[in-house]
């Protein structure tokens, strides 16, 4: 359109050097969607990027204004904000000393309710797909169900694990899934570096995840808490029927590797780098004397902290001590359903086999048979024969140590920290 060419040319050639006031710019816009024999939508990108700038902030309060009077004011029949993870995101003005707000300035945004998670079915009827166009033959619902396990349906991470697959020819099974679950966990990609961006600009969200990982703490989905609001919206957790989980298995690994290697020179993680050529043979993991060697240097380093310190942080340490031992070979993750304040299982995935560990907090003799036979029941489900069980006891007269218990066809190693 010619007539709103020349008003652009002529707009840019008046404020050449010097910059458009709002109110100039507000009744710029008017007047080209008034011109326009069409309706006039504006697309903005990088949305997140700009929103810590107060003038961006005051354009889209100046764009939000002339909506709500657009029976009267001629504006842009759409404004499309690309970039921007959720609407509340933007932030209405900064705060000194990190102090942030994220009420949204554009407060007739329309709810986005659509489940855009890729469920097994789904999955596997693009692996039908794939599988009819390469002339391959697997089993698309296993290889669908191994990948959702992992991602929860999270479409970047479905869609790179199956790029990686094939572009690493791996095997379509279980095992091809594990390693190229590996491969993911071992790359820089845009998705893990944005979350890390996140966790730097939110510590208190930061606290919130280490606090879940960590200690064990089962916390209650709100949607009024600002900071579980923040992770949802970031997609580090989900509302699993009221309770807080993070978001998938990947991310979960994810977050665990990111917060020990902050902590890796504490010297329980360095007891592990130096242990670590003692526990490989013939391409299987001595998980028994992991748990003994564990067990020794927790004592040696923590065994004078008070017991509210090692009931705290027993699981960080125990992950801090394993992460360099199967780093750059296998992953680990934890199992969601098994994950409270007395007991966590780690399912190691090493080289084509899987281990299970069983932390708990000792709570008295019959707490522990109950914790031994629910590993056993657990067992049954990986279809193992041998199970790992680190309790962390706080009792005076307890006898540090490993040893050796069957629980029914089953044999369970033992280790009291």
């Amino acid at each position: 359109d010619e007539e709103i060419y020349s008003l652009l040319q002529e707009s840019k050639a008046t404020h050449s050097s010097a910059e458009m006031p709002l109110s100039e710019l507000s009744e710029l816009i008017s007047t080209i969607c008034f011109s326009s024999d069409k309706p006039v939508i504006l697309l903005i990108d990088e949305v997140d990027q700009s929103s810590n700038y107060t003038s961006f902030l005051q354009f889209l309060g100046m764009l939000r204004k002339k909506y709500l009077e657009r029976e009267s004011i001629p504006t842009f029949q759409s404004v499309i904000l690309a970039g921007v993870y959720d609407i509340k995101n933007l932030k209405l003005k900064i705060r000194p000393d990190d102090e942030h707000q994220y009420n949204s300035p554009w407060n007739i945004a329309v709810p986005f309710d659509v489940d855009m998670s890729l469920h097994t079915e789904g999955i596997a009827g693009m692996l039908n797909e794939y599988k009819s166009d390469h002339n391959l033959d697997f089993d698309e619902k296993l290889v669908a169900q191994e990948i959702y396990n992992y991602t929860t349906g999270y479409p970047f991470m479905v869609s790179r694990l199956c790029q990686i697959i094939d572009g690493k020819n791996y095997s379509w099974n279980r095992e091809g899934v594990v390693n190229a679950v590996h491969e993911i966990l071992g790359e820089r990609n845009t998705l893990f570096d944005d979350l890390v961006k996140k966790l730097d600009q939110f510590p208190e969200l930061k606290k919130l995840l280490q606090s879940i990982l960590f200690t064990g703490e089962r916390k209650t989905f709100s949607v009024l808490e600002k900071y579980l609001q923040l992770a949802e919206m970031f997609s580090f957790i989900r509302n699993d029927h009221g309770v807080v989980r993070i978001y998938n298995r990947i991310l979960e690994t994810c977050l665990y590797n990111l917060f020990a290697a902050e902590s890796s020179m504490e010297r329980i993680s360095a007891e592990g780098s130096i242990d670590k050529n003692q526990f490989t043979c013939n391409g299987m993991l001595n998980v028994r004397l992991i748990l003994e060697r564990f067990t020794g240097h927790y004592n040696d380093i923590y065994g004078n902290q008070p017991d509210k310190f090692k009931e705290k942080e027993g699981r960080r340490l125990f992950l801090l001590y394993l992460r360099p031992i199967i780093n750059g070979i296998g992953n680990y993750y934890i199992e969601a359903e098994t994950r409270d304040e007395s007991r966590t299982d780690i399912v190691i995935d090493y080289q084509g086999h899987q281990y299970v560990i069983e932390l708990k907090i000792w709570r008295g003799n019959a707490y522990n048979e109950r914790g031994e036979q629910q590993l056993a029941e657990y067992l049954d489900y990986f279809h193992l024969d041998t199970g790992y069980l680190v309790s962390f006891c706080f009792n005076k007269t307890k006898h540090s140590g490993i040893k050796e218990v069957p629980v029914g066809s089953r044999t369970i190693f033992e280790a009291t920290a």
